[in-house]
């Protein structure tokens, strides 16, 4: 089978697609002919070598952690899904045409492979996120980098809780988090400012997504260090932050509302772009250069 591997950390040009022999699942996990796998921050980090300090990779390694597909083995113990059934989740090495889960639900009939294959990383991301920030019903939650996939997801997932959200992007995404149901703002000189005139009695607490250096600015706005969190500043716990990280927890509660949340049409995931197995590099290429609004997917026929 063809997949994506890396054999020494590096810019995207260390990736290959190379022919290897099709994964087997173990105790508890299940194979799956891929159909499409989302593109994540934390996939080009780790290539890069920004996570060596606590994730050893052992090389040659496979990329990306989530993926969507029809089940075609399965492995010992395994009693809650079939051979043939279409399902999505968290996994290993999933960029590829068969790969690995470990944790798993049934795709709705009426979600895409695309959708599904972008959906498990940036659910649990804003749902751990919300819990850590001990965000509630009726305060404001200002979310910086929003339009990506994991901001997209916070934003839709703490609306439906009665949370009002202020988000910034650049300017061409201000519409698409208007549409999410946020209050838009773009980033940059003045921010403070500009949150305050969105939000007169202040915001409550702050989530940094992009990891752009802001984690002080957010602890100014909102005036209380321990109601920041971070998921891309390893520095945040430096300034009196969280920085909030996997691995995902009770995933398979993650999962399960992720496929509610779609179900019940209260969540909607835009795909910013899609990429073949082939062109894995450039989706990572454009994954770090941020600004994406939804999600970046690498499908496979």
């Amino acid at each position: 089978m063809k997949a994506v591997q890396f054999a020494e950390y590096g810019g995207p040009e260390v990736l290959r697609v190379v022919d290897i022999e099709a994964p087997r699942p173990g105790p508890g996990e299940v194979r799956i002919a891929v159909r499409a796998a989302g593109v994540n921050p934390s996939d080009w980090k780790r290539r890069a070598g920004l996570y060596r300090a606590f994730d050893v990779v052992a090389f040659p390694s496979g990329v990306g952690v989530e993926a969507s597909g029809i089940v075609d083995e399965i492995g010992p113990g395994v009693t809650n899904v079939s051979i043939g059934d279409a399902v999505f989740g968290m996994g290993r090495s999933t960029v590829a045409q068969q790969a690995i889960l470990t944790h798993w639900v049934r795709k709705p009939d009426d979600l895409s492979f695309e959708v599904a294959g972008g959906l498990s990383v940036i659910i649990e991301t804003a749902l751990r996120s919300l819990d850590d920030l001990g965000v509630r019903p009726g305060e404001t939650l200002l979310v910086s980098g929003a339009s990506g996939g994991i901001g997209s997801a916070v934003l839709q997932i703490a609306r439906s809780r009665g949370i009002a959200v202020i988000g910034t992007a650049s300017v061409r995404n201000q519409a698409y988090l208007r549409e999410l149901g946020a209050m838009p703002t773009p980033y940059g000189t003045g921010l403070k400012d500009r949150v305050r005139a969105l939000a007169a009695h202040g915001v409550d607490a702050a989530l940094d997504v992009a990891g752009s250096g802001i984690v002080p600015e957010l602890i100014d706005i909102v005036g209380e260090a321990s109601r920041v969190v971070s998921v891309a500043d390893f520095t945040a716990s430096r300034h009196g932050a969280r920085f909030s990280a996997g691995p995902p927890r009770d995933p398979d509660r993650v999962l399960a509302e992720a496929a509610r949340l779609c179900g019940e049409g209260h969540f909607r995931l835009r795909i910013d772009r899609l990429f073949p197995l082939e062109r894995t590099a450039e989706a990572h290429e454009v994954s770090a250069r941020g600004h994406v609004a939804g999600k970046l997917v690498i499908t496979v026929p």
